[in-house]
């Protein structure tokens, strides 16, 4: 019997898949653990694996073409299977589910209908205002913007330096796939290829331009879950200084007997480990009804990626050495930068920190990561004069910033939250114990 294959949800945000592009075609005989295609979602890049011996008899989705989770994507089956039969039933069985939905109260109909007879009169025909050449100098213009391309082939183009306006698409409707990049010979490139230094440069234009790009599953994640944080947990923000003087010190002695290089990052995802045991409640989510205490410590680490933010997860931080966590934090940190992250890799944080002081940024404030309480930004050292025993003596000096959702966490928990935390990475030592 014929098995459906839909599309799976590979993350908890995930809503569609992109067929990155399929490794197998129709015809050929697939066993249970073979790897069918690669699909990219919201984080990652993945393997879609067959759970089914038999034959790829259909294929319903394009290399490059978008799915809805639980959208068909292929059809296994035996080798003389009538796959039209398999489609009419699925499409019978739509219908049916669609018949048998809930219907719409006809007073509800009758009233949107009154509804729109008051729009119908009140709205101004598009013809009087826009003539009918200003209609087609638009769709021109946006005709001649618009370039279809899958997502990898994007990135395939952006990494070769090729310029996709450059090249003819022979996916669907002329979709630039990843197929055309990598047969766009050389000898085509060397004219069309625009430097990236040229393309940061400004440009005097005598008209005006613009440029439109898809939004990437990522992206698409990214600011509906921020969005929902934003407007949703009341956000407060509390700011403090560190002085890194003695960790500056104890980071040199450490790296100077360990095998592994620790960062500054490392001893301050630890510390706020070690202080998240002393205040649960910063450690907490706020579940609708209920405020969820959470015993594990699981620190998220925001990294920075091409199409966005990814935050994989150091599970049972408060349990982990520094060299650990130094190396758990750099191997899932190159996973997230190829798009290799695993669903347990970025599921399940309870607390989250964003480092942008390797960037030379001072001072930031940061969105909570759903469903944490709390998220911690971290700014860079800087040498500043600082008064020490009544002398002013030159310090390294770091400011970090909690933002904190107020339905769970007031402000003198924050605030003791960040005096514990101060304290250990003033002092070390302190950690390791």
């Amino acid at each position: 019997m014929a098995e459906i294959i839909r599309m799976p949800k590979m993350s908890d945000t995930m809503e569609e898949g992109v067929i990155a592009s399929w490794l197998k075609n129709v015809g050929d005989e697939v066993k249970s653990g073979d790897i069918l295609a690669e699909v990219e979602t919201d984080k990652a890049t993945m393997e879609l694996e067959s759970y089914d011996d038999g034959t790829l008899l259909h294929i319903g989705v394009k290399d490059g073409d978008s799915v809805p989770v639980d959208g068909l994507i292929a059809i296994i089956g035996e080798k003389d299977e009538d796959v039209k039969t398999i489609l009419e039933e699925l499409d019978e069985n739509k219908s049916k589910d669609l018949d048998s939905s809930p219907k719409v109260n006809e007073d509800e109909i009758i009233s949107e209908k009154l509804d729109e007879d008051k729009l119908e009169v009140n709205k101004i025909s598009v013809d009087e205002i826009i003539s009918e050449k200003e209609i087609s100098e638009k769709e021109i213009s946006e005709k001649e913007i618009r370039i279809k391309a899958s997502p990898l082939a994007k990135k395939l183009a952006e990494e070769k330096g090729v310029n996709l306006s450059n090249i003819s698409g022979s996916g669907e409707g002329g979709r630039i796939i990843k197929k055309d990049i990598e047969n766009y010979s050389s000898i085509d490139r060397e004219d069309s290829i625009t430097p990236l230094k040229e393309i940061s440069l400004p440009k005097i234009h005598s008209s005006e331009s613009f440029e439109e790009i898809p939004i990437s599953q990522m992206r698409k994640t990214i600011s509906k879950r921020l969005a929902e944080s934003k407007f949703t947990a009341p956000h407060f923000y509390l700011t403090m200084e560190i002085n890194m003087d003695n960790c500056i010190e104890g980071r040199k002695k450490i790296n100077e007997t360990s095998d592994i290089k620790i960062s500054f990052n490392d001893i301050i995802l630890k510390a706020c480990a070690v202080a998240l045991r002393k205040h649960p409640m910063v450690n907490a989510s706020f579940l609708t009804d209920k405020i969820r205490i959470n015993h594990h410590v699981h620190i998220g680490v925001a990294v920075a990626v091409d199409e966005g933010l990814l935050v994989p997860v150091i599970r049972f931080a408060d349990n982990k050495s520094l060299s650990h966590i130094s190396a758990e934090v750099k191997s899932l940190a190159n996973k997230a930068k190829n798009k290799q992250l695993q669903p347990s890799e970025w599921e399940g944080n309870t607390f989250t920190i964003s480092n942008l002081g390797m960037f030379g940024i001072d001072e930031f404030t940061a969105i909570i990561n759903p469903n944490d309480s709390c998220i911690l930004a971290i700014g860079g050292i800087k040498n500043t004069p600082i008064i020490k025993n009544g002398e002013i003596i030159p310090g390294n000096i770091m400011k970090i910033t909690l933002s904190c959702d107020h339905r769970i966490v007031d402000g003198a928990l924050g605030a003791a939250f960040l005096q514990t935390l101060k304290e250990l990475i003033e002092d070390p030592i302190k950690i390791l114990i």
